[in-house]
């Protein structure tokens, strides 16, 4: 019996090259193909030619990674299943480490190649670039660590998704406990909070060691490759073409000026309407007004159908595309004892569909949680006829913009979740969001590069520098007697342990999406096709014209940041005068 949740997928266009037969987790199989093309490469006389070659190399991508994507995806819905865990570590221990020197071998011949020159330059731009970033990067002496990395990361994904707690009798996930953050019962949430607390508390030396681990790994990769930290060689390796880590400083120290000051009046307004001392750990996601938790759904299947009519009422198109991902089982979305924390969005490269992961537990995170997947799903519908492989994906700075603009536009027709009061105190909840997770954006973000500019450090400052930041950006929430909660809060991040440096893109796609949104207020129709037209374009053009396309610019000081703060601003404020 199949763990995935969908059967099998056709591929969305006959496999010209690919033999129909072949085990894609067996190494002895996939080699030949390489082989072939390495031979065909001195053979193409003509443009065409090489631009055939381009395209049965993207074929096999395309397999290979669908291959991949789906043990990935079985591993995750199933994080207790060890056929899964096996089939997965196999495919990253004895795959993945094969294939690295072969596609840098294609990569060098490509880059080599003596009508690369008179490729269309305006069609190759990108690929090309991003190719011989790919050549000048590979080191073979880096791939058993990068296979050491995944597996640690696998192993950090595994531990998260086993941690439970008995409460009131009940076992029940960390994630499954969220719920209980939202009770008015303050003496409840408290000891839901603590609960929770304490038990990733007793695994803060499994933690602790994966990290120094994954660090010490990253380190060599980085000097391997030349480079003098691993931040710098992060940057390059991740394609940030068009900043800088400077620019990211510049980005942090905008948040603690533009959105801070904000970030404290939301602080103060939420102590003085729950009337209590201080702000505390398990104050902050509770209505401030003491009202029962927002209930958008309690069954799964009633988010599906909720999110359907929204869709309906936005866009015909993107309806169409969740309605086809439905009907080809292409979502898990309930939690369960046993499944990996988080979601994420992966497209089946092959088949060229999306696929939607999550643990919904009926909050209204969970309604924006659908939405924002929904929106890396359109992305991937939207570039379905796009036959080059490496264009089928944009940067992740602007693949985050297509899933924040989705929770932004998707956000007005909430009445389908609730009666009217509710699906405003729902906007406000998101609001609110926004303005509160861009500091934690800008902590995370700053934290990393702090620990990959600081080789060597020792726990006891890896921790202090934790802590100074969650003092510049963690405003008046009071830790006191929780210290050892906070200094080892980031230990919830999975990125920080799994995608180092992947963090910062969500703070720069929401300053596309908010002018999305913006856009969207003078000109719905022309806000929204200017997205669709912008998600078409995949990765094919360079990030700031994917901006542009969007109607967005590509910039994240003060200057973008204060008015997007200052819109924010007013609509929190009309929802609180239409008595939210």
């Amino acid at each position: 019996m199949s763990l995935l949740p969908f059967d099998a997928l056709p591929a969305h266009r006959p496999r010209r090259f690919v033999p129909q037969e072949i085990n894609l987790g067996d190494w002895a199989q996939i080699a030949p193909i390489f082989d072939q093309l390495d031979a065909r490469a001195p053979a193409c006389a003509a443009v065409a030619d090489l631009e055939r070659w381009l395209l049965d190399w993207s074929e096999l991508n395309a397999a290979i990674d669908e291959e991949s994507s789906k043990r990935y995806i079985a591993m995750t819905c199933h994080t207790d299943n060890a056929d899964a865990e096996k089939a997965y570590l196999h495919f990253v221990e004895n795959v993945d480490p094969q294939l690295k020197p072969r596609q840098f071998k294609l990569a060098q011949t490509y880059v080599a190649h003596p009508l690369r020159a008179q490729l269309p330059k305006e069609r190759y731009q990108v690929f090309d670039r991003d190719t011989r970033l790919h050549v000048e990067l590979f080191r073979e002496e880096n791939v058993p660590l990068e296979t050491e990395e995944a597996r640690l990361s696998q192993q950090y994904q595994k531990l998260s998704g086993s941690l439970t707690v008995q409460f009131r009798g009940e076992e029940k996930t960390l994630v499954q406990m969220g719920r209980y953050l939202e009770e008015p019962d303050r003496a409840l949430r408290q000891e839901a909070w603590e609960l929770v607390a304490n038990r990733r508390l007793q695994e803060v030396e499994k933690f602790e060691e994966f990290f120094d681990q994954l660090v010490k790994l990253r380190e060599q990769i980085a000097r391997n490759a030349g480079y003098g930290n691993y931040r710098d060689y992060a940057f390059r390796r991740l394609g940030r073409f068009d900043y800088t880590p400077g620019d990211c400083e510049e980005f942090h120290a905008a948040v603690e000026a533009e959105v801070m000051p904000m970030v404290a009046e939301l602080q103060a307004e939420r102590q003085r309407q729950l009337g209590v001392e201080t702000l505390r750990p398990w104050d902050v996601a509770v209505d401030p007004l003491n009202r029962p938790p927002l209930r958008p759904f309690e069954q799964v299947d009633q988010m599906v159908s909720r999110t359907q009519e929204v869709f309906d009422r936005l866009d015909h198109d993107l309806a169409a595309g969740f309605r086809r991902m439905q009907d080809l089982r292409l979502l898990d979305l309930a939690n369960r004892k046993g499944k990996a924390p988080g979601g994420y969005q992966s497209t089946l490269a092959e088949a060229r569909v999306p696929f939607i992961f999550m643990n919904a537990v009926g909050l209204q995170r969970d309604v924006e949680t659908i939405l924002h997947e929904s929106g890396h799903a359109f992305h991937a519908l939207a570039t379905r006829e796009e036959d080059l492989y490496g264009y089928r994906s944009a940067p992740i700075e602007f693949c985050e913009v297509a899933s924040m603009s989705m929770e932004l536009l998707g956000n007005e027709f909430l009445e389908r979740f609730y009666a009217v009061p509710e699906a405003n105190r729902a906007r406000r909840t998101h609001l609110e969001g926004i303005v509160n997770i861009l500091p934690w954006i800008a902590t995370v973000d700053a934290f990393q590069h702090w620990i990959y500019t600081h080789p060597g450090h020792t726990r006891a400052e890896r921790t202090a520098a934790w802590v100074g930041l969650m003092q510049r950006f963690g405003g008046a929430v009071d830790w006191s007697g929780y210290e050892a909660a906070r200094a080892n809060l980031w230990h919830r991040q999975l990125h920080i342990f799994i995608h180092a440096f992947y963090y910062i893109e969500y703070g720069i796609a929401q300053l596309g999406a908010l002018q999305v949104w913006a856009n969207s207020k003078r000109d719905k129709a022309g806000a929204l096709n200017a997205y669709k037209r912008a998600l078409a374009l995949g990765g094919s053009r360079p990030l700031p014209e994917l901006f542009a396309a969007a109607g967005c610019h590509f910039e994240f000081s003060r200057k973008t940041l204060a008015p997007l703060v200052g819109l924010v601003h007013e609509e929190l404020g009309k929802l609180k005068a239409a008595g939210e």
